[in-house]
């Protein structure tokens, strides 16, 4: 019985019942969404199209991006309105490996050159687009690119002491500084019009209902990985200083903490989980250009993790599923409306729901365990007799 006690307590989710939740939908996804799509003929009424399959995707990866933000916001205080940035970076690195497999097959045929390079009469490729005809060295750059940027921004801003809004600024300024570079055509990136065209994956079309499948997939276990990671780091001494760091930062630096380290290597593991869910988006939304980089679109997860429920990890997933889900179905209907309503969630969120959808679901299920069982009442029914 002792025994059977350490071990729920050293569980990696013994206090994570949404978390808990959360995955086991996550894998019964994993594995019906599949099925519904490869197995079941378009006849059916439980056949799930391949465009709803790559759309699921897209969420999912979005859902990946906002756990990377609930990380250092709701566990850190650092509310960083670049990740976008690093969301960019990450299918930039993609984007570059899926222009070098096309080959001849681009529009001008040329076997180096993509097409656009082509176009503005480029005569060599960039040396920085070596080796990314690999997909190693390119799952390597997935992860370095948004790390070693968020290294190099976090040293220079956490040594000098920069937090709070001042800090939110900065990384706002920083996408929003990458974003005019990359929609320069000299830079080399597609300019205004970005990486597009794409053909295949490690061989596999793109156009193929399996090769998008098997993107999902390996979105949810990347996202399912993630999630795991990120509690094993909040549930390990590293989180409890991160969380003492987030309520009183001078205090805890005067205990002796390396402040300035921590937040920095929590910073730099956000990037990089913002980085590959960059690169899960790509290949199944099949663009990628500079407006990925635009500020707003920094805010809008900031909206999907306040939505949601910041500093729960889970609330962050089904924050950023509800706003894409809603911004489809407004973007369809009455597109000049989204921006607005975008607004709106986050101002109702902020002044009537502090701690989310999920903060909403967690206070009503407490009032119903507070509520008397049909056991309590017999038990008060034969006190009240004697």
């Amino acid at each position: 019985m002792y025994r059977r006690t350490l071990l729920e307590k050293g569980s990696l989710f013994a206090q994570d019942k949404g978390g808990k939740v959360t995955l086991i939908i996550l894998l019964m996804v994993l594995f019906i969404i599949p099925l519904c799509n490869l197995w079941l003929p378009e006849s059916h009424p439980l056949h799930i199209e391949t465009f709803t399959v790559s759309l699921l995707g897209k969420y999912l990866s979005f859902a990946l991006l906002a756990l990377a933000v609930d990380l250092v916001w709701g566990y850190l205080g650092i509310l960083s309105l670049g990740h976008g940035a690093f969301f960019a970076l990450g299918g930039y690195a993609m984007g570059m490996y899926l222009m070098r497999q096309i080959g001849e097959r681009g529009v001008y045929g040329h076997p180096v050159l993509p097409d656009f390079m082509v176009f503005l009469n480029w005569s060599e490729l960039p040396w920085f687009w070596y080796g990314f005809d690999s997909f190693l060295f390119t799952c390597l750059m997935i992860v370095l690119a948004p790390g070693l940027l968020a290294y190099v921004f976090g040293t220079l801003a956490f040594r000098s002491r920069v937090s709070g809004v001042y800090l939110s600024i900065m990384t706002q300024a920083l996408t929003y500084a990458l974003m005019l570079a990359f929609f320069r055509n000299e830079m080399g990136f597609g300019g205004n019009n970005g990486l597009t065209d794409f053909k295949d994956i490690l061989g596999f079309s793109l156009q193929s209902d399996t090769t998008k499948v098997m993107l999902f997939v390996a979105t949810t276990v990347a996202l399912m990985l993630a999630y795991c990671l990120c509690r094993y780091v909040i549930n390990s001494r590293l989180g409890r200083v991160a969380m003492a760091i987030r309520d009183t930062e001078q205090r805890t630096r005067f205990m002796g903490y390396d402040v300035d380290n921590i937040k920095l290597w929590l910073f730099v593991l956000s990037a990089v989980l913002a980085g590959i869910a960059g690169a899960l988006y790509v290949p199944q939304v099949g663009i990628i250009n500079p407006g990925e980089f635009s500020p707003l679109n920094s805010i809008e997860i900031v909206v999907w993790v306040a939505l949601g429920g910041r500093a729960t990890l889970y609330g962050a997933v089904v924050g950023a599923l509800l706003v894409n889900y809603a911004k489809s179905w407004f973007t369809v209907e009455l597109p000049e409306v989204w921006l607005f309503a975008l607004g709106a969630l986050f101002v109702l969120s902020t002044l009537y729901l502090p701690k989310g959808v999920i903060g909403v679901f967690s206070q009503r299920s407490w009032r119903f365990s507070r509520l008397p069982t049909l056991r309590h009442l017999k038990r008060y029914f034969m006190e009240v007799k004697s």
